[in-house]
């Protein structure tokens, strides 16, 4: 039977959205196809014996996020209150990573405070923007949100255990206590690292949420120079070695 071209192309579009979920042009939000999200540096782990800097990203999250369609802008943890407000306004989002510093003392502490502190403020004036902590980012945000450490030692480590949701409610902040990046991009040999294909389904997963959160965010650099000048592309990851915690490092003073 005939059909006018319009009805084709109407079936087809619904056809997209049941397969492949592509219906964001089919709602009234307008979605940021460029997102650029934030990755706070922090102080340099004791254990790295041989660091290129004072401070460090991992490069498993900034793959994490590049992974999910979104690109990466470092946030270190030495610069000025006006400098990051530019910054918060030039990006998407913000990711609070793993790793291993003083919650109530350390620098990277600080500065988390500065963005969350922004992006409270952001979103309650209707500038949507969200926020992603793992692990240690997962208590950076309860302790900025309860303005005391929280944790709670265990004698449990290096152990993979089943996950359980919570939904946040007022705010696009969401954190987790484990390492959805780790699964594809960190190796090294020891219990709890799990590559098996629910866990890589899993990081996949975490990182399209967060970046299709990211993507409500219309934040923009005033340039394209100085997007272009503030992107991680460049910088250079060091390989820290097959034994080592985080595989590659970005290093910053």
């Amino acid at each position: 039977m005939f059909r006018p071209a319009a009805a084709v192309s109407a079936a087809l579009v619904r056809v997209s959205c049941l397969w492949f979920g592509l219906c964001a042009a089919q709602t009234s939000e307008q979605l940021n196809y460029r997102p650029i999200v934030g990755v706070l540096a922090q102080e340099i782990r004791e254990s790295d014996l041989t660091p290129n800097g004072s401070t460090y990203i991992p490069a498993s999250y900034v793959k994490f996020l590049e992974g999910g369609g979104a690109r990466v802008v470092p946030i270190r943890i030495y610069d000025t209150e006006e400098n990051y407000a530019k910054t918060f306004n030039s990006i998407n989002g913000l990711v609070l990573p793993g790793g291993d510093v003083d919650l109530t003392k350390s620098k990277s502490t600080r500065v988390a405070r500065i963005f969350y502190d922004l992006a409270i403020k952001a979103n309650d004036a209707g500038d949507y923007f969200p926020i992603w902590g793992a692990c240690q980012g997962f208590q950076q945000l309860s302790y900025l949100t309860a303005n005391k450490d929280l944790l709670t030692f265990t004698n449990t480590t290096s152990k993979a255990l089943p996950l359980t949701f919570t939904p946040g409610y007022r705010y696009p902040f969401y954190a987790v206590q484990w390492h959805p990046e780790k699964s594809a991009y960190e190796w090294i040999d020891k219990p709890g690292m799990v590559h098996s294909t629910a866990g890589l389904r899993s990081n996949f997963y975490a990182a399209r949420f967060f970046v299709s959160e990211a993507m409500k965010s219309h934040h923009q650099y005033p340039s394209l120079d100085e997007e272009q000048d503030a992107l991680i592309y460049n910088f250079t990851p060091v390989f820290k070695g097959l034994k080592a915690i985080f595989i590659q490092n970005y290093y910053f003073d």
